[in-house]
């Protein structure tokens, strides 16, 4: 009938457990700790620069920020997109799914509420 294609224990493995110690070497971490590091002191640098508009300079710290995010889970956290990754990336695509309905539930209530309350000059006539 049907054979098993499971043929060794090394394949029962967690994907995403890496054990050949391909990890954690110290020139990794010290590239991705001077990248985090120019990132740091890029952002500062425009924050407290007069060089720039204040949308561009908005939009010049976001992109920095991301950039950081990008260095944080690469050299630090080793996601990649290696087959054997493939949890650890759903997890993180389920956290940015949870943390966005957050915010943008956040905001739309906020929204909402700001839109259906009374105005204060009008609540004070109200109590009198």
């Amino acid at each position: 009938m049907t054979e098993s294609v499971v043929s060794s224990p090394a394949q029962l493995r967690t994907p995403g457990t890496d054990t050949r110690g391909s990890t954690g070497r110290w020139p990794t971490y010290a590239v991705g700790f001077a990248l985090a590091a120019g990132f740091t002191i890029a952002s500062f640098a425009l924050a407290r620069g007069h060089w720039l508009t204040p949308a561009s300079l908005i939009a010049a710290l976001v992109v920095l920020a991301i950039a950081q995010m990008i260095v944080h889970l690469i050299f630090f956290l080793h996601i990649t997109t290696a087959p054997a990754q493939k949890t650890n990336i759903l997890a993180l695509l389920l956290t940015l799914l949870i943390i966005s309905l957050m915010v943008i539930g956040s905001l739309w209530i906020m929204a909402q509420l700001s839109t259906h309350m009374v105005p204060m000059d009008q609540m004070m006539r109200m109590q009198r």
